[in-house]
């Protein structure tokens, strides 16, 4: 499983407007992708709502795991984006 460890660059963290462009990039792959907080059960990258709940700020670390390497790159790059700035 790949697998990608990035910090959280949307201004007021991973909420509904980060968490819904997340999730809608990661239901262009067919593969599950997870997001995780320290210490955390990971949440499928497909669901806003699951997104949110990680509770993820402004610096904060999120790891994204997937079997498609692809889609790990895919979603960490956006997590890392500051996605209230567009």
């Amino acid at each position: 499983m790949a697998s990608k460890t990035v910090i959280v660059g949307s201004s007021v963290g991973l909420h509904a407007r980060p968490a819904a462009v997340i999730a809608e990039k990661a239901d262009e792959f067919d593969d599950e992708i997870l997001l995780s907080v320290t210490g955390e059960e990971p949440v499928d990258a497909a669901s806003a709502l699951l997104i949110m709940t990680l509770g993820a700020a402004k610096g904060a670390e999120v790891t994204v795991e997937s079997d498609n390497e692809e889609a790990v790159s895919a979603i960490a790059s956006l997590i890392e984006q500051d996605l209230d700035a567009e």
